[in-house]
């Protein structure tokens, strides 16, 4: 490399100012990994006359993640800690990779140069999928959000204000099962200063009577009757003035279901019964045998002598 070889790939790395979406420098892990790459690597793999001058640079790039347009679609100068995680995650992968490689020199600068190009798409592509998809998820209703803002590193509670009604449910139950509302929407969990739910009837007269309330997101109530049919409301209170949700239920006390008797497999059914056949049920009548009389003996054994006798007497006359 000529002499200005180096100091060219210096000023070229300085001018890599990360377009990226991210903030990455709000990490403890980062920020310590940095520190690392200036007192245990670079000394060894890096001339020290450039040594400074390099790792401000990449100190600086980093530190400018946080210098972006503001746009809806892909940065809006937040980020939550999943995304940052991941994030860091990325980038801490990519700078052991170029320090287990050992590159040294004007290698290391190119390697470093390279990976914070793909690192740029890498952040962009992460902060704007947390833009479209984790930013203010709530439909409705009052979320407050907990997000880090990429200008202070400052973690802050940011609060996703819509409608805080929710919409009606209809249910429809059977009379003497259970009837269950569910209030819980998939955001709940993941915020915060939300306090309890609170299940109320209301009347026709729209007054309301508070049937439960506490952190357990569903009503249930065991076999129901007509009497239980009617609109419910369920609101989930936040630590702020108005209420997180508010859902409606109108519920429907549908008739008992009937369930049918199934006939045992050795009861004979109409079905089964031959047509022009009538089925009667006939009385059982149990015959006990009887003891034959001495007399009938003696007559059954005289007459059985008898006719062994004409049978001899047929087979004498016969042979002779």
């Amino acid at each position: 490399m000529g002499p200005w070889g180096l100091p060219l790939l210096v000023a070229t790395l300085a001018g890599c100012v990360f377009p990226a979406r991210g903030c990455v420098i709000c990490d403890p892990k980062v920020r310590e990994a940095l520190n690392s790459l200036e007192a245990d690597y670079l000394p060894g793999h890096l001339e020290a006359n450039h040594q400074k001058k390099v790792m401000e640079k990449i100190k600086q790039a980093v530190e400018d993640f946080k210098d972006l347009p503001i746009d809806e679609d892909s940065y809006m100068g937040v980020v939550d800690e999943a995304t940052l995680e991941k994030a860091s995650w990325s980038l801490l992968k990519d700078m052991k990779r170029i320090t287990d490689s050992d590159a040294k020199g004007e290698l290391f600068v190119k390697e470093m140069l390279w990976m914070l190009h793909l690192a740029k798409n890498t952040f962009a592509s992460y902060a704007a999928q947390f833009q479209k998809e984790a930013f203010c998820p709530n439909k409705c209703g009052l979320m407050l959000q907990p997000l880090i803002w990429c200008s202070t590193c400052q973690k802050q509670v940011h609060a996703c204000r819509k409608s805080k009604n929710c919409g009606e449910r209809e249910v429809k139950v059977h009379q003497m099962e259970d009837m269950i509302l569910d209030c819980e929407l998939n955001w709940h969990k993941i915020s915060q200063g939300l306090t309890d739910y609170s299940f109320y009837r209301v009347w026709k007269n729209n007054s309301e009577t508070l049937v439960s309330r506490g952190k357990e997101p569903i009503l249930t109530k065991t076999m129901v009757r007509p009497k239980d049919a009617g609109t419910y409301r369920c609101e989930l209170g936040s630590i702020q003035s108005s209420p997180a949700t508010i859902i409606y239920f109108h519920v429907t006390v549908l008739p008992k279901r009937i369930q049918e008797e199934i006939p045992s497999p050795n009861t004979e059914t109409q079905d089964e019964t031959a047509l022009g056949e009538v089925a009667v049920d006939l009385p059982h009548t149990t015959v006990e045998p009887q003891t034959p009389k001495p007399e009938q003996l003696l007559r059954r054994r005289l007459f059985g002598v008898l006719i062994w006798g004409l049978v001899v007497l047929t087979v004498c006359v016969l042979i002779a």
